[in-house]
């Protein structure tokens, strides 16, 4: 691989507050100063402020910045971040784009330019208790079932409520749009929104205040009630022996009459490369560096990162460590559904995940909180 540093250069970074999203970081980074002499200094922020906080803020002070792929609208209009799409290193991206697992690499392209490299892939998927269960749960009946018994257990805390929307949603056939003017029918969207009920309703009201590390965290704690969580994005962190006093298994989401595992809504990181950097060569070659097969296969996945190459969702010793979470959840995310990415979306997102949490706590009519959706949706389209 063609790796060029003009001078040895000093950059700043931006990751998000989880061993999964540091530590692969911050060890790749370490490997790529032995090599090309440039030294990555990473900060990190919480889970909160990942999928919310403005972009071009983080772009007026760090090189490199860890992203979410729905600010890819935005980040387009505010011009912050630079296009990496560089017809000179055409080979290394092309490689990039081929090793996607799902539709991560395309999730980070909008208005004909890249704007991100996937470098960890993510869904929404199933977790569970392999002590407690002998498998996976195969049916979202059954997950209803285990909710009555106070077994199950749904992170519904912003914007995650919308994002188990946006998976049944589509699993039943209905996707919400990303177009517009609807986000979706109201067919669609009440026969969604009774699944949730059906869950939400016999769930622990603390979900609502909980993402998926606080949940995450909870059934990895031996005595926990919990023995599956249906809709959660993949940590493969607490697959990890000893990462957590009990070990954590995750597999494809459970399904609703037979249907395959798709409509996850799709999660995941990518690396952008500031458009205020003083040193932009440097830092889109560590991007497509880090974005790499051999590097995602190799330290990244070694260093508690998930990848987001195919050569390390394929690798046996990748998923010899983590119960076999790649395969486990391979169809689940190659069948995922990628959200909105306009300019406004990021505010939709937020309040719309308020509106769907706070509905079904407080028992709202389903076609009021649609009517509501469907209006939020459209005032956050670009006129």
């Amino acid at each position: 691989m063609q790796v060029e540093s003009k001078s040895m250069v000093k950059l700043k970074a931006m990751t998000w507050s989880h061993p999964r999203g540091y530590d692969p970081m911050v060890a790749c980074s370490t490997l790529w100063h032995d090599k090309t002499g440039d030294e990555i200094t990473w900060e990190k922020r919480s889970l909160q402020d990942f999928e919310a906080f403005p972009v071009d803020e983080l772009a007026a002070a760090y090189d490199l910045i860890v992203i979410d792929h729905p600010h890819v609208g935005q980040i387009t209009r505010e011009d912050c971040l630079l296009p990496l799409d560089d017809a000179e290193f055409g080979a290394e991206i092309e490689a990039i784009a081929a090793g996607t697992v799902g539709r991560s690499y395309p999730s980070y392209n909008w208005q004909g330019r890249q704007w991100a490299f996937p470098i960890d892939a993510a869904t929404q998927v199933q977790a569970y208790r392999p002590d407690r269960i002998g498998g996976p749960v195969r049916d979202l009946e059954e997950i209803i079932r285990l909710a009555a018994a106070g077994k199950a257990i749904l992170p519904m805390r912003p914007p995650h409520s919308l994002m188990t929307f946006y998976t049944l949603a589509a699993h039943l056939g209905f996707p919400c749009s990303v177009e517009g003017p609807e986000l979706i029918s109201r067919e669609g969207g009440e026969v969604a929104l009774d699944w949730m009920a059906r869950l939400v309703s016999r769930m622990d009201p603390a979900c609502d205040k909980m993402d998926p590390i606080e949940v995450l965290d909870q059934m990895g704690k031996t005595d926990c009630p919990c023995d599956v969580s249906p809709f959660i994005y993949g940590y493969v962190s607490y697959s990890f022996a000893g990462f957590r006093p009990a070990r954590i298994a995750f597999a494809d989401i459970p399904v609703i009459a037979g249907r395959p595992p798709a409509g996850s809504a799709l999660g995941g990181t990518g690396i952008a490369v500031s458009a205020k950097t003083a040193a932009p060569d440097q830092a889109k070659a560590f991007a497509r560096w880090i974005s790499s097969g051999p590097v995602q296969a190799g330290p990244y996945a070694a260093s508690n990162g998930q990848p987001g190459h195919s050569d390390a969702w394929t690798n046996d010793k990748v998923n010899g460590r983590t119960l076999n979470f790649y395969r486990n959840t391979r169809a689940t995310l190659e069948g995922a559904f990628v959200r909105p990415r306009h300019d406004g979306y990021m505010a939709f997102q937020q309040q719309a995940s308020e509106l769907i949490t706070g509905g079904l706590r407080n028992g709202a009519r389903h076609r009021v909180l649609l009517d509501k959706l469907n209006e939020l949706f459209a005032q956050s389209r670009p006129a």
